[in-house]
């Protein structure tokens, strides 16, 4: 008798689980379409940054010239043309004190000087990492130099050398360093550059 009811229950059950579910339909798995997200790429910048120039010395005429650390300020634009390269437009302001010696005299005059310049420039950046690239620059350059006791200008044209790093912060901002030649001969001597890169 047991047997019967347990037989019966069971069959219950089966006919009960059978039933239930009703018809079945395939699920499809619910996908979430991924978007490949694209590196932002900047074809302009701009660079603001403190300079200093180291001096030099030199001789104009029977006049010795002895330049003494400046100060100043640059302003680079640059468009970027591919695979490294940029053409750079440069302005800087730097003044320093300039001594003045005639060679049959003792001591000399200590005046103020000024320098203006404008670059044309080819610039090649080559990314060491990520964050560091490292680049080299030539250029042309444009100078006017004013000394302002004597209300004197000079002009003069030249090349201009440079390299340096930067260093990404962001894909913005960046921290550049810079150390710059020039083949125009002057009190003024070699520059170091220091600013922040903003592309855009």
């Amino acid at each position: 008798m047991k047997r019967i009811i347990l037989s019966g229950l069971l069959a219950a059950q089966l006919v009960t689980f059978a039933n239930a579910g009703g018809d079945l339909k395939e699920v499809e798995p619910a996908l979430t379409e991924v978007e490949e997200i694209e590196e932002e790429s900047y074809d302009y910048y701009i660079v603001v940054k403190a300079l200093t120039t180291l001096g030099d010395d030199m001789m104009e005429g029977d006049v010795f010239l002895d330049g003494d650390r400046g100060y100043g300020f640059g302003i680079d634009f640059g468009y970027r043309i591919g695979e490294g390269f940029a053409i750079e437009c440069d302005y800087s302001y730097a003044s320093n004190d300039v001594t003045e010696r005639r060679l049959a005299e003792e001591g000399g005059e200590v005046l103020d000087y000024s320098y203006q310049s404008l670059a044309l420039d080819v610039v090649y950046t080559y990314e060491v990492t990520e964050k560091l690239g490292i680049f080299a620059k030539v250029g042309f350059e444009y100078e006017w130099e004013k000394i302002d006791e004597t209300d004197e200008d000079n002009y003069d044209t030249g090349a201009a050398f440079g390299i340096g790093l930067e260093y990404a912060f962001n894909p913005r901002y960046r921290f550049v360093a810079e150390y710059e030649h020039s083949t125009i001969d002057g009190p003024r001597g070699d520059s170091v550059f220091a600013g922040v890169m903003y592309n855009f």
